[in-house]
């Protein structure tokens, strides 16, 4: 039987059953052992369709070794994935992230004849709002912005992007999961950022769990914590929480801007009573907050040291989160240590536009920050703890690895727009 018509037969099982009612989507990539005979075969030219529910993205199909990215068509939720990556016939390279570059796997080597399996969780959302009552506000969509259109965060597929030198990709098996959920709030330090060579700690996060926790990164570029809410966004992350859920919050980049007037709150009045709603609303649907200090601008004096450009608001976040027993992750204070540590030399390499933005970071960096947040995590009282792989190794921003030590494959999305509120 060709591959063509394994194909065709393929299409007309996932098309027999309505989306919503599919608990499990198997594909097979290669006519190997390791890819079962029973899944739905994927040719190099089955580019996405919505009609069918999957396929390689137009712009990135395989080619020669190069990046590519595949998506399926799935409802709102949280989805173990099962990926099976080498090649019978050459030695592999592979990294894969999901959505807008989330990093899932980094690095992954298999020589010749040598398969590797290995499993993650990926969530994925849309912008619907369960609706109002009739004559209640609010809204029944998240109110994005112009350039989170067309995002891969914001649609109805799961995409997963397969980078490396040489990505090769033998099986994928996608299925519903009942985990808890990592919800993440604040702005563009912690967002995914869709394009390189920006980068932040959420989508770094992901690397570091066990298959057994989603996390769903609802941070954005520009956000402070008025916007978040009258955009919809904690409206959002709320309807989808449920207990032993956990709600991550670190806004103060956008929020210390007096030049914003809609937006600006206060560290010593408007600011903790914005975050003590997070913690309000996340502690009413059986969550637990977890507050994060903002990451230190890269500011250093003539001594080498990194001065605070965030005035009042870290100390305003540590207060709340002794008032309020809530776990927090100090990553002012880390991150001061980490740029002192790197130096003014070293440090800019950790930042976008080849070290010119002194905010945003570069792969490098986000993966350096997120080894911070998983190092604050270690520290706490949170359950959520036993979450972080076991092979993980424990990690000092006083000796932090050089640029060079950290391999992460770029992906195939560019831009040189500045994140929004730059």
């Amino acid at each position: 039987m060709t591959g063509r018509l394994l194909a065709m037969i393929g299409i007309g099982l996932l098309s027999a059953l309505p989306v919503q009612a599919r608990e499990r989507w198997d594909f097979r990539f290669s006519p190997t052992a390791q890819a079962p005979a029973d899944a739905v075969a994927v040719l190099a030219s089955d580019l996405y369709d919505p009609a069918k529910g999957f396929g390689y993205e137009p712009a990135y199909k395989p080619e020669a070794g190069q990046p590519f990215l595949f998506s399926v068509k799935v409802p709102e939720g949280n989805y173990r994935v099962t990926v099976t990556l080498g090649d019978a016939q050459a030695a592999g390279n592979t990294t894969v992230k999901s959505e807008s570059r989330r990093l899932m796997l980094a690095d992954v080597a298999t020589a010749k004849g040598r398969f590797e399996t290995y499993r993650f969780i990926v969530n994925v959302r849309d912008t619907i709002l369960p609706a109002p009552p009739p004559n209640a506000p609010g809204g029944n969509a998240v109110r994005i912005n112009e350039r989170e259109v067309g995002k891969l965060d914001w649609d109805d597929k799961l995409t997963l992007e397969f980078d490396g030198s040489a990505p090769k990709l033998v099986a994928l098996s996608i299925e519903k999961a009942d985990v808890p959920t990592i919800y993440l709030a604040g702005d563009s330090t912690v967002t995914d950022q869709p394009a390189e060579p920006g980068a932040s700690w959420g989508q770094m996060l992901t690397a570091f769990l066990t298959p057994e926790v989603a996390v769903a990164n609802h941070a954005e570029s520009g956000e402070t914590m008025k916007s978040f809410i009258t955009g919809l966004r904690l409206d959002k992350l709320l309807s989808r929480m449920k207990p032993g859920d956990y709600l991550f919050i670190q806004f103060g980049h956008n929020d210390s801007k007096q030049g914003w007037p809609q937006t600006y709150a206060d560290p010593a009045t408007t600011y903790p009573a914005y975050l003590r709603v997070f913690i309000a609303e996340a502690r009413r649907r059986g969550a637990t907050p977890v507050l994060v200090t903002s990451m230190h601008r890269r500011t250093f004096d003539a001594k080498g040291q990194i001065t605070n450009s965030h005035g009042d608001y870290p100390d305003a976040v540590r207060r709340v989160a002794a008032e309020e027993q809530v776990a927090l992750i100090d990553l002012a204070a880390m991150s001061k240590v980490l740029y002192e540590a790197l130096g003014p030399e070293l440090a800019p390499r950790a930042f976008a536009a080849d070290g010119k933005d002194a905010t945003h970071h570069n792969n490098y960096g986000a993966w350096l920050l997120a080894r911070c947040v998983v190092e604050g995590i270690r520290a706490s009282a949170l359950p959520f703890k036993d979450h972080i792989k076991a092979d993980i190794g424990a990690f000092d921003p006083t000796h932090p690895p050089l640029p060079d030590a950290v391999r992460i494959a770029e992906s195939p999305m560019r831009s040189d727009v500045t994140p929004r509120g730059n």
